[in-house]
């Protein structure tokens, strides 16, 4: 199952995306994907929908952020040895965590913003795992019962801002 946000800035929808590549609105059946859109029951209720009985999205929309009303991005640092390689960093013994602001997030073909001054603009593409649930101090082995979904993420910094200025911001405001 395929879901998505579909529309302008500030006013997406959830969707489905169809295995005719067509996308259905979903606002009839959920608000948004977020919050307890997210949670198992709600998404079982979602698997078991026909797609076709949902209303087609005529065009091609503007695809947004693929969730809504995101309280946190938590991010891992380093999280592969040519990256800290390259960074000419220690290789760390256990993760390096940090949060980006949740202004930075953006659709997929959306513009993104690079900070005034940007001297080293780095853009990597990242996995990202969209937790369903609330959770806090979890068994590693409970850790999959929380997973909503995936997504890809394109992780954008500005390195001389992070790494040589001092750690100012690394994600611009908006």
């Amino acid at each position: 199952m395929k879901l998505l946000r579909y529309g302008p800035p500030g006013q997406e929808k959830p969707g489905l995306l169809g295995l005719d590549g067509k996308i259905r609105d979903l606002s009839g059946t959920i608000r948004d994907l977020d919050g307890d859109a997210l949670s198992p029951g709600s998404l079982d209720r979602l698997r078991r929908l026909d797609p076709a009985s949902l209303p087609l999205v005529s065009g091609s929309p503007r695809l947004g952020p693929c969730v809504g009303h995101i309280s946190k991005v938590v991010a891992i640092g380093l999280n592969y040895r040519l990256h800290a390689q390259e960074a000419g960093m220690a290789i760390p013994k256990e993760p390096i965590f940090f949060l980006k602001a949740t202004s930075s997030i953006c659709g997929p073909n959306d513009d993104v913003m690079i900070p005034k001054g940007s001297e080293k603009t780095d853009y990597e593409v990242e996995f990202g795992i969209v937790i369903g649930t609330k959770a806090s101090y979890i068994a590693v082995h409970d850790a999959p019962k929380h997973i909503a979904g995936y997504c890809l993420v394109n992780d954008v910094s500005e390195r001389e801002f992070q790494m040589a200025s001092g750690g100012r911001t690394a994600t611009p405001p908006i």
